[in-house]
């Protein structure tokens, strides 16, 4: 018998069970986590990428990851491109997929857990910042604003609102390297916790080394700040380049 369709977490799975296998999996990365184990930040073709999320999705099964994340900005064309090709992959490889009762994809093989992405532009403190967001529904209304192509304008670019729609749509919001901005990351982590973020991307390599890991010089303030104001770490090598092993 072939098996049904992989139900991919983000669509056809309820948010709750979505938002709580994030929640363990951003309770447990780490330094090593990326980019072999965990991936939540990279980029493809349809923003301002290089891979496409076809070619992307070939990497993820090649480096073994066990989740990650497209998080392309203001568009999620390229999350279901990758998510035709995982269901597609599904029915060439039947005996090795089933779905437990969260309805979250497992196998002998581990195979990845695709989890919906976007990288959002908005306002915090009067300064430009990228706010990610994740396991989203991106068919509720809440998100349409941001899933146009463009970055918002006016009130819907408002950190407040930005956040507010990634969790109405049942996700959850990480504000984006946080020591990349004109304001110190301390004033912005504390203005984004006040309001209501759920987690911190810590684990970022700032500096661009020619194979990914987390900087040694921001890495230790930033985690030391998402512990204080009790957010979730993530992790991401925001590819933007032909290997998802580095920024670019």
């Amino acid at each position: 018998m072939v098996a049904s369709p992989v139900q991919v977490p983000g669509l056809g799975v309820g948010a709750a069970s979505i938002t709580e296998v994030l929640r363990k999996i951003f309770s447990s990365v780490d330094e090593v986590s990326c980019p072999t184990s965990y991936n939540f930040h990279m980029h493809t073709v349809c923003s301002d990428g290089r891979l496409t999320p076809e070619a992307l999705m070939e990497q993820a099964f090649g480096l073994g990851l066990k989740g990650f994340a497209i998080t392309d900005h203001h568009t999620v064309a390229g999350y279901f491109r990758a998510r035709r090709w995982l269901e597609d992959w599904q029915w060439r490889h039947p005996a090795r997929v089933k779905v437990g009762q969260s309805g979250v994809l497992s196998s002998q093989g581990d195979l990845p857990r695709l989890f919906t992405g976007i990288e959002i532009n908005s306002s915090l403190l009067g300064t430009d910042v990228h706010i990610l967001g994740y396991g989203f529904s991106p068919k509720h209304s809440a998100m349409q604003p941001y899933i146009q192509g463009q970055a918002p304008q006016a009130e819907d670019r408002l950190a407040e609102k930005v956040i507010r729609a990634i969790q109405a749509a049942g996700g959850l919001a990480v504000l984006a390297h946080p020591a990349r901005y004109r304001r110190a990351a301390a004033e912005l982590i504390a203005g984004a916790a006040e309001l209501g973020i759920d987690g911190i991307e810590t684990y970022y390599a700032y500096d661009n080394p020619e194979y990914w890991r987390p900087c040694p010089k921001q890495t230790p303030k930033i985690k030391a700040l998402a512990q204080a104001y009790q957010l979730f770490t993530t992790c991401g090598t925001d590819t933007h380049g032909l290997t998802l092993t580095r920024r670019i």
